[in-house]
């Protein structure tokens, strides 16, 4: 009595269900763990239908049928039935760091520049498949690292429709770590950062495009690729443009075994990342009022030391283009939120036109669906898209000075920022109809209730789309300056930073380390400078807004207290 009964299960069947439970986690936790990083996606809508692609050896085009996942993975099947029968495909690829042709003199121009050292005569190759068979609505997919996929649409419709919804599933997969507020990925971007710049590499790129994995396996492919290069390309062979897809065959494979690697080293080291996070959690709570005077006392000292050479440097290189890269950033996100703010108007618009004409229940349904699904469709939100690339051209051309070479990353953010916002407004506005609409109300009713609502969303939108954008605009004008000026003080600064290192290592914690303190402080003092050329910028607008009112804003003392006017 109140023992614990045997088990009716013999050693051997229990060391079985063990073995089951194996297999179950075995084949389970990779399915987890890919939704887990899904999960942290916004949805990309999923598209599907028939493609010619390039592919065999030798590369022949044959038909396919294509799948778009919500996760912006790409996969291809022999024919439809067989994705629909849930076989296997017959290729898959995550669509990281891949862009988009459509013109098959444009790629085969890319193809011919591959490999430099060709004599660029294709008069002598054997017959290429690219040449014998013209492509008239062809997609082709580039990667630095990856194999080339060259698919082609039946139609002009088709190959459109296919190239929105690949360009938001590149979008998708390239700003996961970006659009994350977990401490976790902005400490590892911030670690890229400094492991880059540790090797010279200042300067803000597309490199932290794609997941954690992703992203080291591109820091090490640019590594390795001038070795590559000189020790692989000579001994390939082909000619021309068979010899450039060999090449990129190669790089495939090298991209495959590293980011192989880098998968496993990073799950390798989620054992020890989650016993440090609890380590410093138990040792920094205790000791965080110590660390944060000691952190303000270093910060002003090495304020007094760097002010000089810092000042200068904004003086000299960054104060004249501040002001030109701050409206094109704001020209920028500015055209795409308008954009969205219309497209929101006109579906609310749209939504109470309907109730008034007392349509049908499935229609009603069928609009409020449509109305629900705006931020994910691809055609529709192509115009907020669209506007984000306009200023591309004009401000590559005033960062490439500061080494800025995260154009794509930076349109990309503003795509993000107008998908979100969209979803923000159309959740809200669902949201509060629900609320509001009762089976009480007529049509007319109804649609008086709806457009109340819609006054609180586009109120509310206007206040959302304020506030992202002064935070869109000074986290990038930090991404193209502050390299930049780290850059500039790293000659003489940096070498005064080991006389300040004794402090930190008597407090003994990895939490407090000269180098961040060093770096917080430049930031501190260039988001004055941001800040300061706002207050300016504000003033001038209030003085052109209400001639004779104002006197001439003169430009702000630098590093002087806010308001104080150069004499």
């Amino acid at each position: 009595m109140g023992g614990r009964p045997s088990s009716p299960l013999d050693k051997r069947q229990q060391q079985h269900l063990r073995g089951q439970v194996d297999a179950l986690l075995r084949n389970f936790l990779p399915q987890y763990r890919g939704h887990l990083a899904a999960s942290k996606l916004p949805r990309v809508r999923e598209h599907r239908g028939p493609l010619t692609q390039l592919w065999g050896h030798p590369p022949q085009w044959q038909q396919i049928f294509c799948v778009l996942r919500g996760d912006g993975r790409l996969e291809w099947f022999s024919h439809r039935e067989e994705y629909e029968n849930g076989g296997r495909p017959l290729g898959s690829t995550a669509l990281t760091g891949y862009t988009i042709l459509t013109s098959q003199r444009e790629y085969l121009h890319l193809l011919d520049a591959l490999c430099p050292d060709s004599s660029g005569d294709h008069t002598q190759e054997e017959p290429d498949p690219l040449l014998e068979m013209p492509v008239n609505f062809p997609l082709f997919l580039q990667h630095p690292f990856r194999r080339h996929l060259c698919f082609s649409a039946a139609t002009g419709e088709a190959q459109r429709s296919w190239r929105l919804a690949l360009q938001g599933g590149i979008r998708l997969r390239g700003t996961v770590l970006q659009r994350s507020q977990a401490p976790a990925a902005l400490a590892f971007l911030e670690a890229v950062r400094l492991y880059r710049q540790h090797q010279g590499h200042f300067g803000h790129d597309d490199v932290t495009l794609g997941s954690d994995a992703e992203v080291l396996t591109t820091v090490l492919m640019r590594e390795l690729l001038p070795a590559l290069r000189a020790q692989t390309l000579p001994r390939l062979r082909g000619a021309g443009r068979a010899r450039a897809w060999a090449w990129t065959e190669l790089l495939d494979a090298v991209h495959a075994v590293v980011l192989a690697g880098a998968s496993a080293g990073l799950r390798a080291f989620q054992p020890e990342k989650d016993e440090l996070l609890a380590a410093l959690e138990r040792t920094i709570r205790p000791d965080v009022d110590q660390m944060l005077r000691l952190r303000a006392r270093l910060a002003g000292r090495l304020r007094a030391e760097i002010q000089g050479p810092l000042e200068s440097c904004l003086h000299r290189k960054v104060d004249v283009q501040l002001p030109r890269i701050t409206q094109t950033l704001r020209n920028t996100v500015e055209a795409a939120l308008a954009a969205v703010q219309t497209l929101l108007a006109q579906g609310m618009d749209r939504l109470c036109l309907h109730l008034r004409g007392k349509p049908s229940g499935m229609r009603l349904r069928k609009e409020v669906y449509s109305f629900g699904e705006m931020p994910w469709d691809p055609e529709l939100m192509q115009i907020c898209y669209r506007e984000a690339e306009r200023s591309r051209g004009r401000l590559r051309q005033l960062v490439a000075p500061f080494g800025f070479l995260g154009s794509r990353s930076l349109v990309f953010g503003a795509q993000d920022l107008a998908q979100q916002l969209m979803a923000d407004a159309v959740a809200t506005f669902l949201q509060l109809a629900d609320q509001c609409l009762t089976t009480a109300l007529d049509c007319n009713q109804a649609a008086q209730q709806l457009e109340k609502v819609r006054g609180r969303v586009l109120k509310k939108f206007q206040s959302d789309s304020g506030s992202a954008q002064r935070r869109f605009i000074r986290r990038w004008q930090i991404c193209i300056f502050l390299p930049f000026v780290l850059s500039q003080l790293e000659p003489s600064c940096k070498l005064e930073l080991p006389e300040f290192e004794g402090d930190v290592l008597a407090v003994g914690s990895p939490a407090l380390t000269i180098e961040g303190i060093y770096e917080d402080v430049i930031r501190g003092i260039l988001l004055q400078r941001i800040d300061r050329d706002e207050e300016t910028e504000a003033q001038r607008e209030t003085c052109s807004r209400q001639p004779g009112s104002c006197t001439e804003v003169q430009p702000l003392c630098p590093l002087s207290p806010p308001g104080t006017l150069r004499s």
